[in-house]
């Protein structure tokens, strides 16, 4: 079986943000980007499939700063074949970057057909969970969203746990090839030391893919006008005192609000 992971480097949010020149997108240069958590998580799903029912891994990353280590990190994981996506423009929206991405899926021997096609189901940069349903309308292949756990695979289909609000959570048949939009996998993502990486950099091999044709930015009609920083608003009020003091300030203060 074929089992393919679409992963992508997404700001790391713990370091300060900054707004690009143009004030409405960031500053891609002073970013510091990490993999995709939810990316990761789709990455263990596919190699405990492997582990279960055979086959290779093949796993695809649009270039970024320090895409190799992600790469290098999914080889030293488990995976079979590592791709790096060459000609993706940085700043495109969602719909533009998953016609990008099946353009080079198509064009390159090997990558299609895969069993399975699998995502994170959202990302920072991407809250409303598009890029795997936008993959698959344009392969024409059936998709399942916020998947946690792939718990058969036969027959040419697959059994997924499909979670809900609320803590529900349904089982679902999807027939094969498809494509996945993973939530978390079954099993925290897999740890490797450094010196497994290390070693990944000297035996794996990276692959570039040029994209066929740039595709244009599309944002379906949204266009971002403005970004900007939060503004210090200074309207914060600390109480002090034993517990007992700072509730009766807290009563004092909402009955003066009128919300006593």
């Amino acid at each position: 079986m074929h089992f393919l992971v679409l992963m992508r480097m997404v700001p790391d949010v713990i370091e300060e943000l900054e707004i690009a020149p143009d004030g409405k997108s960031l500053d891609r240069e002073a970013l510091r980007l990490i993999a995709s958590e939810s990316d990761d998580h789709a990455l263990e799903e596919a190699l405990l499939l492997k582990e279960r029912h055979g086959g290779r891994v093949t796993v695809v990353a649009p270039e970024a700063p320090e895409v190799d280590d992600l790469l290098y990190a999914a080889a030293a994981k488990g995976a079979d074949r590592l791709v790096r996506l060459r000609g993706v423009n940085p700043g495109l929206g969602v719909p533009a970057l998953a016609g990008s991405c099946v353009a080079a899926l198509q064009s390159s021997a090997g990558l299609l057909p895969a069993d399975l096609i699998l995502t994170g189901a959202q990302t920072i940069e991407d809250l409303d969970g598009l890029i795997a349903p936008l993959v698959a309308f344009r392969l024409g292949l059936p998709y399942i969203g916020v998947v946690t756990a792939v718990t058969e695979i036969a027959e040419g289909k697959a059994s997924v746990i499909k979670e809900f609000q609320a803590g529900y959570r349904g089982e679902f048949e999807i027939a094969l090839p498809a494509v996945l939009g993973v939530q978390s996998a079954e099993k925290p993502p897999r740890y490797v030391p450094v010196a497994k990486v290390r070693a990944a950099m000297k035996s794996a091999k990276i692959e570039d893919v040029e994209v066929p044709q740039p595709v244009a930015q599309s944002l379906d009609g949204i266009e971002v006008l403005s970004m900007a920083k939060p503004e210090v608003a200074g309207r914060a009020e600390m109480l002090e005192g034993s517990p007992e003091e700072v509730a009766g300030k807290i009563c004092e203060l909402l009955a003066e609000r009128g919300l006593l």
